[in-house]
Formats: C-alpha cells, structure tokens, sequence
C-alpha cells in the first residue's frame, strides 16, 4: 500500500512538473522522507493540503521561489522553501544543487529546468531519471518512469542492457551536461542515469 501511495505521489509531481517545464518555467519538489534543512522564504499563508485534491493550487504555490516540500503521503507541508546547506551540483545551477542535496539525506527532488525544460529526478544523491516533457505522448509515458523509479535500488536493471547505452552525441542532444554520467534509454524522452550504481548501494545497505 505503501509503494502505491508513493507512485501516486511521484505521479502527481512529475505531471506537475512537465505542466511548468512547458510554460519555460521552473520547479522543485521534495519528497520528504528523511531529515531535510529548510527555511520558508515567505509566510505560509496556504495550509497543508492532499496535492491530490488540488494539482492546481500545488503548480501555482511551485513556481514560487524555492521548494516544495511533500509528505510521503502526498500533503504539501511547506512552499517557497529553501534548503539549507547546500553543495554546488557540478554542471547545474541553484536549483539542481538543492535537489541534490536535499536527495543526500534520503528524500526523493524532482525538479523542472526553466533554461532546458528538462525534468530531473534525484534520489539518494543520484542523478536517477531525466524527463523530456517536449517527447511526443510523453504524458502517456510517465507511468513507466515512476515504476522504474520504484524499481531502481529494490528491482533490477539486468534488462538495461549495453546495446541501450546512451552514445555521448545523443546525450549533448537530450541536453544533458557533460558533467553527468551516461545514461540508459527508458523509453523515447526518458533516461535512466546511475541505476546500477544506486542499486548496488541499497542492496549493501540492506545487507548491513
């Protein structure tokens, strides 16, 4: 029951999320699931709320400055908030090194680029998933990025194979930085960034 609440969850946020990235604006998103050092920049006029009930109301309090944070549950706990502590996300800008860091202590950052409207997704201090909202049906597809996103570091990535490897040309293309790490091709308009590697993480921590 668990994992379905928090599909639905990264559902409602990776919608969002492609909705802004469209306008050329953008966002972040914090699923809270372990420590997270925050401030609000603004005073939180708008009490907590199901994202589910109000999607709209959740877009308009994201393309505030700073943060989103959410419950595992799927109840906005906090808007326009900034996260504290921060480490510099090579490559990227302010936000990017915010989901970054915010993802350190175990909370899942998604977040939508104004100057690429590329979707990032961050999990553990890993870069896992990119979304490219301008992908043809992409909005069909999204369904498939949250279940991999359940699957990486608990499932298997036997099935991404080398013939799936992302070659450096296409990845200039998709706009991702040089900084990052080649990917694995989901689906057309969705990579998979350091899977294997998160995986191998979780199943040691596991094992400890």
């Amino acid at each position: 029951m668990k994992n379905k609440i928090k599909n639905k969850v990264e559902q409602v946020l990776i919608d969002t999320a492609m909705k802004i990235a469209k306008q050329e604006k953008g966002c972040l998103f914090i699923i809270k699931e372990g420590k997270l050092n925050y401030e609000t920049l603004i005073e939180q006029d708008v009490k907590p709320f199901s994202i589910y009930e109000n999607p709209r109301r959740l877009e308009a309090l994201a393309l505030l400055d700073g943060a989103c944070v959410i419950s595992e549950e799927g109840k906005l706990l906090a808007y326009s908030a900034k996260i504290k502590k921060t480490k510099v996300y090579s490559g990227y800008g302010t936000r990017h090194s915010a989901a970054y860091s915010a993802s350190l202590s175990g909370n899942t950052a998604i977040l939508a680029s104004e100057e690429d409207r590329k979707i990032r997704i961050f999990k553990g201090g890993v870069l896992i998933m990119q979304i490219d909202p301008l992908e043809k049906n992409i909005e069909y597809k999204t369904k498939e990025a949250v279940n991999i996103l359940e699957s990486v570091g608990v499932g298997s990535v036997a099935s991404f194979t080398a013939s799936t490897l992302l070659p450096a040309a296409y990845t200039s293309l998709m706009g991702v930085s040089s900084a990052t790490p080649a990917g694995f091709v989901l689906v057309p308009g969705i990579i998979v960034f350091g899977a294997a590697h998160y995986l191998v993480k979780q199943i040691k921590s596991k094992k400890n």
